[in-house]
């Protein structure tokens, strides 16, 4: 009974909120612009807000389920500005199904002040192949499903949906009927964009009532003259060694392709016949470019069967913290799996490389601490991370570890790590996350300390060793293992 009467309160208390925050602002306009991809949709939309009210500075954002099972990444900036403003999630909304999220401005607005705001976000497995399956030298179709609306708290004087493709060659898309907010054609399409709206004078539309008798379902279905790369896996190792002052990172990836399925048999000559006319399939997965550190050396390519020696890499040389150098310089690999990879198909391979220490480590005098930048993960273009394993194995004896990555994982482990010529084994910290995208290239920064007498761990435990064998040596040469101990003459 009173956990009933908690839930009661606590959904009084949002449709409380949700009232109140219908009063202190109105979208003078909403556009919002669809990306299409391959496996991941990048959305983009526009809030021209008016305060109706002194002192507003809380807008509340709202979106449906089917939208926020989607988005893997969301991010809210004033427009011309750089940094995203803070974002609350709030709890869900049971009263109208919806999930929402307040973004704090940078400064209050007083009544009829106006600002621009930017709402952009990721959709990761928001489009499917249709037909599900596609002979080998057929074209790659997607379907992308969305809602017509913006879902929001407050009245909306214009709105508009554009979706874009990569290629003008849309096969079909969706034309809404018994649209109640528009004179005009409820949809056009010019190109390789599709367009819904304007329509006018739409309610406060965060509201069950609206979407049983307003919303519509929209679909979108195009060709996709690209692979639909995914990774379904990926543990990524970093290894610290303040002895070999080497950074080491390793990749262990499960690629596979989200393509339709091949109909019938591969065929390796009409593979070969497309590879020589420059016509590849656009169902086959046959290479991709990964940007790596520059002055990395010995990078090392394999799979369950051996060394793959059909990529190719050009470095780029290391960049001295102490020198002004290009940001953006970087290593570039050319990726091919032993095999081409075919819609449905996996492919199982590792990635390394080693990287001078110095170039990802810096040492703050003041605390006494190192601190150490891991990337999350390397991007391929277009590509979805399903589930990743990010682990960094710090030197051993390191002490007052602390973490600090660019966004929240799922959750976070500390264990020890024991390899060769370790004592008590190596502090280590793993993240697990889900669904990342390009939007979640950031860096993990990890501060720690070691002692002086941790640094002499390792040559006391080498030397121990060798004085163990020496005297092993020594004693087993004055043990007698004969069997017969009698002398003969």
């Amino acid at each position: 009974m009173i956990l009933l009467c908690r839930l009661a309160l606590l959904v009084s208390l949002i449709a409380a909120n949700l009232a109140w925050a219908a009063h202190s602002f109105e979208n003078t306009a909403i556009v919002r612009t669809v990306e299409l991809g391959g496996a991941s949709v990048h959305v983009v939309t526009t809030y021209a807000v008016k305060a109706l009210e002194p002192k507003s500075s809380v807008y509340t954002i709202a979106l449906s389920p089917n939208e926020h099972e989607k988005t893997s990444w969301l991010e809210v900036r004033q427009k011309g500005q750089q940094v995203a403003l803070s974002l609350q999630p709030v709890l869900l909304d049971t009263a109208n199904n919806l999930y929402l999220y307040r973004a704090e401005l940078p400064k209050q607005l007083a009544i009829n002040e106006t600002t621009n705001l930017i709402v952009e976000t990721v959709q990761t497995h928001a489009t499917y192949p249709w037909p599900e399956q596609a002979e080998q030298g057929d074209e790659q179709a997607l379907k992308y499903e969305t809602d017509l609306y913006v879902l929001s708290p407050y009245k909306t004087s214009v709105q508009r949906t554009k979706i874009r493709t990569l290629s003008p060659r849309i096969i079909s898309y969706t034309t809404p009927e018994g649209i109640d907010f528009t004179t005009d054609n409820p949809v056009t399409k010019s190109g390789a964009t599709i367009t819904y709206g304007p329509y006018h004078n739409i309610p406060a539309s965060s509201t069950l009532e609206f979407v049983q008798q307003h919303q519509k379902h929209i679909t979108a279905h195009y060709n996709h003259d690209f692979p639909c790369a995914e990774i379904a896996t990926l543990k990524r190792a970093a290894e610290i060694s303040h002895w070999g002052a080497n950074l080491n990172i390793q990749d262990e990836i499960v690629l596979h392709n989200a393509g339709p399925t091949l109909k019938g048999h591969f065929s390796r000559l009409q593979f070969q016949s497309q590879t020589f006319y420059n016509r590849p399939s656009p169902t086959i997965l046959n290479w991709f470019t990964l940007h790596l550190p520059a002055g990395i050396r010995n990078v090392y390519y394999y799979d369950l069967i051996g060394n793959v020696s059909t990529s190719r890499l050009r470095t780029a040389p290391s960049v001295p913290k102490t020198l002004s150098g290009n940001p953006n310089q970087y290593s570039v690999m050319e990726v091919r799996p032993r095999y081409p990879l075919l819609g449905g198909w996996n492919y199982t391979f590792t990635l390394g490389w080693d990287a001078p220490l110095a170039d990802s480590t810096s040492f703050d005098s003041k605390t006494g601490k190192y601190i150490v930048g891991v990337p999350v993960m390397t991007v391929i273009p277009d590509a979805v991370v399903d589930d990743a394993e990010v682990k960094i194995v710090l030197p051993e004896g390191a002490t007052d570890v602390e973490f600090f990555p660019p966004f929240p994982a799922k959750n976070t482990t500390i264990s020890t790590h024991v390899t060769y010529l370790d004592t008590v084994g190596r502090p280590a910290v793993t993240f697990h996350y889900e669904r990342l995208t390009d939007k979640h290239s950031g860096i993990i920064y990890v501060t720690y300390k070691v002692p002086f007498s941790a640094h002499l761990r390792k040559p006391l435990a080498v030397a121990a060793g060798l004085i163990g064998v020496f005297v092993l040596s020594m004693g087993w040469r004055r043990v007698d293992m004969r069997l017969d101990t009698k002398q003969k003459l």
